[in-house]
């Protein structure tokens, strides 16, 4: 049994435990039979919910992870093994899903070296010159994330230029939407605003980090690519049989807006640590703080220090980038402990 040293984590907001609401709303799903494989009421509620955020075309495929999010988006949008998918080379299907697009999906990355984790549209046209050469992958998709690896959002505006580049050349716009929420909150919008408006044809919505104990929803809004999702879904092992739990927890965080005010709250205990630590000298904030992480570069010595008391990723060790995150249940009082620590480990390391 590994023994727990650190007081609070800052090291992913999946860390959090579910909110009271979703807990509620689990076990009252928890009450006699009920169909099984989404023919449930819970998940017919759920499919109502998800077409007032994202419109009345919107397809709800109710799934049990990210990366199998990300799989069965992916899986529909794509239609020959020698398509290809553009994306940030940060991009989590790049680096941290374990290759399953090329295991699962069979098709190549084509990855875009970015400052900030976002791609432009002169990025993806950039990558178009091989097509109708049989000797190269055809771009199909391209994929990014919102909020992206880099704690970044896109904006709706910088969002739709994506989708009319992508569809201008025959191409499809998926977004990872595991940090959805949170970029609504940071930019002050709605879903449907960064992704049926904007011209998005598939995306996923993230449960897990947002305050549910497990499940995500992929949402098709291009209705010739409905008709495959539940084939796909099956068969590439998203397919819950007792759906009524998951769709539970879904739903909840769709009701008066608890998604957005577990994000609101995640964001702020961000901007909070963020403030706190400005201006340290040996601290360095590396990319802008627009959702509920920020990545700071530090002294080496001080990080070795503060992983002793508390647990949070180092992102590039070779130029000693950290990041920390909050959640929907992090305490003020927690980020502050965790800033006076900081202070003392930067400044005993520093200079």
């Amino acid at each position: 049994m590994i023994e727990e040293v650190y007081s609070k984590s800052f090291a992913s907001d999946n860390h959090a435990g579910a909110h009271p609401a979703v807990i509620e709303a689990m076990s009252a799903a928890n009450t006699g039979d009920a169909p099984a494989y989404g023919d449930d009421r819970w998940t017919g509620a759920l499919d109502e919910r998800m077409r007032a955020e994202f419109g009345e075309n919107a397809a709800t495929l109710v799934v049990l992870n990210g990366t199998g999010a990300n799989m069965l988006s992916l899986s529909i949008m794509l239609g020959r093994r020698y398509e290809a998918i553009i994306c940030p080379e940060t991009a989590h299907i790049a680096t941290h899903e374990t290759g399953a697009s090329e295991r699962v999906l069979g098709v190549k990355l084509v990855t875009v070296p970015t400052p900030d984790g976002k791609l432009t549209p002169s990025d993806i046209t950039a990558r178009l010159g091989g097509r109708g050469n049989i000797s190269e992958v055809q771009p199909r998709v391209v994929s990014i994330s919102e909020v992206t690896e880099l704690g970044t959002c896109y904006t709706p505006e910088e969002i739709a230029a994506l989708a009319a580049t992508a569809h201008d050349n025959g191409l499809l716009l998926h977004v990872d939407g595991a940090r959805l929420a949170n970029a609504a909150a940071f930019l002050g919008c709605s879903l449907r605003a960064l992704t049926t408006d904007a011209g998005v044809d598939v995306l996923s919505f993230g449960g897990s980090k947002n305050g549910a104990a497990l499940g995500e929803a992929v949402v098709v809004l291009r209705p010739d690519l409905v008709e495959a999702g539940p084939y796909l879904r099956r068969q590439t092992l998203q397919l819950a049989s007792k759906m009524r739990f998951v769709s539970a927890q879904l739903s909840a965080l769709l009701t008066d807006d608890l998604w957005r005010r577990n994000a609101e709250h995640a964001n702020a205990m961000t901007r909070r640590l963020a403030d706190g630590v400005a201006g340290l000298p040996g601290l360095d904030v590396t990319w802008a703080v627009e959702s509920n992480a920020v990545f700071a570069a530090l002294p080496a010595g001080a990080i070795p220090e503060l992983q002793s008391r508390y647990l949070f990723h180092v992102w590039d060790a070779s130029r000693g980038i950290v990041r920390w995150m909050t959640a929907f249940d992090t305490a003020p009082e927690d980020v502050d402990i965790f800033i006076a620590d900081i202070r003392q480990s930067v400044k005993r390391h520093s200079g």
